[in-house]
């Protein structure tokens, strides 16, 4: 059970990767510009961010089996369409419906396996072997991307995913056994067209505003609209009996801990992928593959750190590896902040290392905290509310990278670029000491008080 969920982190991860990596040619091909390359990454991570919350509470309702097989289906056919994309235009719209299955895939598998290990100890070693798929496929995403993508061509990146979801849906029906909620709250429109308009504003200001002007009326429009809608989700859904958001799991320090950290965490991961993508290709001169090879260091240190997080969780909580996820995320940052067009590779492999090491150890503890000291008839919300930070989070920071550099106002990047990213990168260094910071203050005593304090709340 737990390899057939897996399998579906390991093709939308892998997914995230391979795109990555076949940017540079996916725009020479389509005649694209950075903004467009960030709106194919930005249109999957927002539609998935925005539908994960439904897909949660859709799966206590119908069942997590059959919400799962759906996905499958959908991403499958999703990658089909992607491959026939005979614009960036439509190439973005194919991604979108590869999000609509994506949103029903990771964040029900992950309330399978809450249900599904009623043991604690083994609930985080499981998490810790799931975290260990992203490093997996993070390191054969490059790889096969880059081989693919100097091979047959970027179409046959997304090729891939539809024997394994085909796979995936078969195995599904054999091995895993369906489980819904027993008391599934009612459906939510509301709420979930203002998370819709929420995220896609605000992502929507960051990428376009390069490029539209920041004081333009379509710029600020965008961002005032996002402000209204964060204010209006708050009054909105703190009046729901059965909102689509429950604010209650805030009150939790540490769930809300959990969330500001996958926000940054993947954030930080986003525009790592995004920026050393078209840092290695367009100014190194890099090939899909070669780039990929040289990226490789950082998902093998995710790969392997990933299960030793997982047992750290397990032994000792969650403050040890998120202060070590930390730590390894700001000297990155560092390291990265000295780069320009001749850097050692020696020294860029270093930054890597320590950035695939960070982001290994803070999977756990994210999962394990927001899942942990919920009700289990919420497991599929509560997974649902972290899954959709992460995603929210690699939006952000694909935005953020794009409009930081000044990449998302010209139609292609120069050897001035890496010089260009050294503010992303001190973004970045903060981001590691907040995630340091956030690890004490999620294990202290009164984060623990107010969890159990919120727990009977959600439960009633």
């Amino acid at each position: 059970m737990l390899a057939v969920c897996c399998m579906s982190l390991f093709i939308v991860s892998m997914d995230a990767t391979v795109v990555n990596v076949a940017l540079p040619s996916i725009g020479r091909e389509l005649g694209s510009t950075i903004s467009g390359l960030q709106w194919t990454i930005d249109a999957y991570t927002l539609v998935l961010a925005s539908l994960l919350l439904l897909s949660g509470s859709t799966a206590d309702r119908i069942g997590r089996r059959r919400t799962f097989q759906i996905g499958l289906a959908l991403f499958s056919v999703g990658s089909l369409l992607c491959s026939l994309a005979p614009s960036v235009g439509w190439l973005v719209v194919f991604r979108m419906v590869q999000a609509v299955g994506g949103s029903m895939m990771n964040p029900v598998a992950m309330s399978i396996i809450t249900a599904t290990f009623d043991d604690a100890k083994e609930r985080a070693k499981a998490v810790g072997v799931w975290g260990a798929v992203v490093g997996v496929s993070m390191g054969l995403g490059p790889l096969v991307g880059g081989a693919l993508t100097d091979t047959v061509g970027w179409r046959a990146i997304f090729w891939i995913n539809v024997p394994i979801g085909v796979a995936a849906i078969v195995l599904t029906a054999l091995f895993v056994p369906e489980s819904r909620s027993p008391k599934p709250r009612r459906l939510d429109p509301l709420g979930q067209g203002i998370v819709i308009v929420l995220l896609a504003t605000l992502v929507g200001g960051l990428i376009e505003g390069p490029r539209l002007g920041w004081t333009s009326v379509g710029t600020l429009g965008l961002f005032v609209v996002a402000a209204a809608a964060l204010v209006l989700l708050v009054v909105v859904e703190g009046r729901r009996q059965e909102p689509l958001i429950d604010v209650r799991f805030f009150r939790s320090i540490p769930f809300s801990s959990a969330v500001v950290t996958a926000v940054v965490a993947f954030g930080a991961n986003g525009a790592f992928l995004f920026l050393n993508a078209l840092y290695l290709q367009e100014v190194r001169g890099m090939t899909p593959f070669q780039a990929g090879l040289w990226t490789l260091p950082a998902a093998v240190a995710t790969m392997l750190v990933s299960p030793l997080s997982g047992r750290l969780v397990a032994s000792v909580g969650t403050r040890v590896p998120l202060v070590l996820a930390g730590v390894g995320i700001l000297g990155a940052g560092l390291v990265l902040t000295t780069i320009d067009a001749h850097t050692p590779m020696l020294v860029l492999v270093a930054a890597f290392v320590l950035f695939g090491f960070g982001f290994g150890m803070v999977n756990a503890p994210i999962t394990n905290t927001a899942v942990s000291g919920m009700p289990r008839a919420q497991a599929g919300s509560a997974a649902a509310v972290a899954s959709t930070s992460r995603q929210t989070g690699v939006s952000l920071g694909v935005a953020l990278a794009g409009t930081v550099t000044g990449a998302s106002a010209v139609a292609s990047v120069g050897a001035d670029f890496a010089v260009a990213t050294h503010a992303m990168w001190w973004i970045v260094v903060g981001i590691g000491a907040a995630i340091v910071v956030v690890g004490f203050v999620t294990s202290s005593a009164v984060a623990r008080r107010s969890a159990d304090r919120v727990a009977p709340l959600l439960d009633a």
